[in-house]
């Protein structure tokens, strides 16, 4: 399996789980924050309303007071005394002692015009009967104006209160300073982007508002009062969110407005919902990084699950091939030796007739003699073929010796001494002098050895090098054998151990050797496995067990 199907489980793995796990923790966060913010928000209205409710008392409070302050004074005193100028003046400077609200002060007679006056401007020769707010106190009795420039030029406005007397009617009309009256509703404001300001039922502005501007100018309200009560309404204003309290005033056409940016009163819950996030974040971070490696760890194990299983596979395959091929190699063997055993025996005796001069002498004589004698050679190599098979086929038990695997490779070497020396092959050895002793069958491990080294004098051919190594690991040995032949290609590397493979010319090899070695090392518990690039050798390793066959070896992968 290549590992693209593994990488793909690993990720499927990660986000099943990631899903599994970080659905409802986001869901629990959003639910939790969703609902802490509807409350903090009806929190938020509730502070706003009462806040709103607050003030439009004591401005109504403040208004009351100034319209109960002037019937009082038209109650107590007499037309003849109030239009008394300096007695006006003592009136206005006790009721300014008391309460500094009052700009001006003016009795107005039934023609409109002042009859005494008390303040700075010098308002005694304006009339009055044209204006809309004498008509209104003429007929309501009580009249509370907007805001406007009037005589004085400057933003102000009225309370006036008509008084009935002995068949004479008069207006006592005094001028609020705006400032004391702007301060009631600029107090309230809250936090960088609150505002608070006094309209009228046309958007016109009574009161300086932060950001609408100053008294007189006309804002735009998105909404319009539908009730008597305090109404809390949100829109967007040059894009930022804004709440708005919105009441009446009592006795005028006035409308409070306290607006504030719900952000800021929202900042606690916004630093909370950003620490909800970096928690979340966090603790999403903690199960990505334990989903990964849990189910990396698990794949890898998987992975390797399936390449021992692959291993195993191979070696069943090839153990099974093996037992086949002896069973047909066994068979093949006995039926070709009878007839090359008839062959021989008639080349003898064609071979004694020549010999006893019954045919004479001559050139086909001659000819035939060279005949008898290559059918000779080719029927022993044929010979020595089923041989091999023969022992290929062979079940023998190994036999269990203590086994110096360092003194059986240098005997097998000093074998192949003349050989190596006669193709000028250098043979090269670095034993483990502390290597243990292995029980196995001496003589089948050396027989494995052999067919090694000399195929690796056969990969060399002449002018090379063969590298015998031994070393101790594990639960057992390791032997190698390098050469510097011309090493093995790609292709042919998974198919070294097959029956009658082999990369050597026609005629001279079986491909017997090492499907042999490989049926002989399973025999004795160890493995064989090859590594080899073109042109630079081959290396042979086999991996032997410390006691013996415990179960039956296997083919390693190239």
């Amino acid at each position: 399996m290549t590992s693209t199907p593994y990488s793909r489980l690993k990720w499927y793995l990660v986000l099943i789980t990631l899903g599994l796990s970080l659905v409802p923790l986001f869901a629990l966060g959003y639910v939790i924050h969703s609902e802490f913010r509807q409350t903090y928000e009806e929190k938020l209205a509730d502070n706003l309303r009462l806040m709103v409710a607050n003030r439009r008392d004591a401005i109504s409070m403040f208004l009351n007071e100034r319209v109960v302050q002037l019937q009082m004074l038209a109650d107590i005193h007499s037309f003849d005394e109030m239009s008394h100028q300096a007695y006006l003046n003592k009136v206005f400077d006790a009721v300014h002692g008391t309460s500094s609200s009052f700009f001006d002060i003016g009795v107005i007679g039934q023609n409109g015009g002042h009859e005494a006056y008390c303040g700075p401007f010098d308002l005694m020769d304006v009339n009055y009967r044209d204006e809309p707010w004498f008509h209104q106190v003429m007929l309501k009795g009580l009249y509370i104006s907007d805001v406007f420039m009037g005589f004085r030029n400057f933003p102000h406005f009225i309370i006036a209160v008509k008084r009935q007397e002995a068949g004479r009617t008069w207006i006592l009309r005094a001028t609020i300073d705006s400032e004391v009256f702007t301060s009631l509703v600029r107090n309230v404001r809250t936090g960088k982007q609150g505002d608070a300001y006094i309209v009228n039922d046309k958007d016109v502005l009574q009161t300086p508002s932060r950001f609408g501007g100053k008294a007189l100018t006309r804002v735009a309200l998105p909404v319009q009062l539908q009730g008597e009560g305090v109404e809390i309404q949100s829109w967007r204003q040059d894009g930022v969110p804004v709440i708005a309290g919105i009441t009446p005033l009592p006795n005028t056409n006035w409308r409070l407005v306290i607006m504030e940016n719900p952000e800021e009163g929202l900042s606690p819950l916004v630093r909370t919902r950003s620490l909800i996030y970096a928690l979340l974040g966090a603790c999403a971070l903690m199960i990505f990084l334990g989903a990964y490696l849990t189910v990396s760890s698990a794949v890898a194990r998987l992975r390797a699950s399936d390449r021992q299983r692959a291993a195993m596979d191979a070696a069943v395959m090839q153990s099974s091939k093996m037992a086949s091929l002896g069973k047909l190699a066994a068979g093949v063997a006995h039926e070709v030796n009878n007839p090359l055993s008839i062959i021989r025996e008639s080349a003898g005796w064609i071979r004694d007739i020549i010999n006893d001069g019954e045919l004479g002498d001559g050139p086909a004589v001659d000819e035939l003699q060279e005949a008898v004698s290559d059918i000779d050679r080719h029927v022993e190599r044929a010979r020595t073929v089923t041989h091999r098979m023969l022992g290929f086929a062979r079940r023998m038990e190994p036999l269990q010796e203590d086994v110096d695997v360092n003194m059986l490779a240098n005997q097998t070497a000093s074998f192949l001494e003349n050989e190596t020396r006669h193709r000028n092959i250098e043979l090269k050895t670095d034993l483990d002098p502390e290597l243990p002793l292995i029980t196995t069958d001496a003589n089948q491990l050396q027989q494995v050895l052999l067919n090694l080294l000399e195929n690796a004098i056969d990969a060399i051919e002449r002018d090379g090098e063969i590298t015998v190594v031994t070393r101790a690991a594990g639960d057992g040995v390791v032997l190698s054998i390098a050469d510097s032949g011309e090493g093995i290609s790609r292709e042919n590397l998974a198919k070294v151990f097959d029956p009658f493979f082999t990369t050597k010319p026609t005629g001279e090899g079986t491909g017997l050797g090492l499907s042999i070695v490989y049926s002989t090392l399973s025999k004795l518990g160890g493995t064989i496995k090859v590594n080899s690039e073109p042109g630079q050798g081959s290396t042979f390793t086999i991996r032997l067990p410390f006691t013996g066959p415990q179960f039956p070896g296997g083919k390693e992968e190239p």
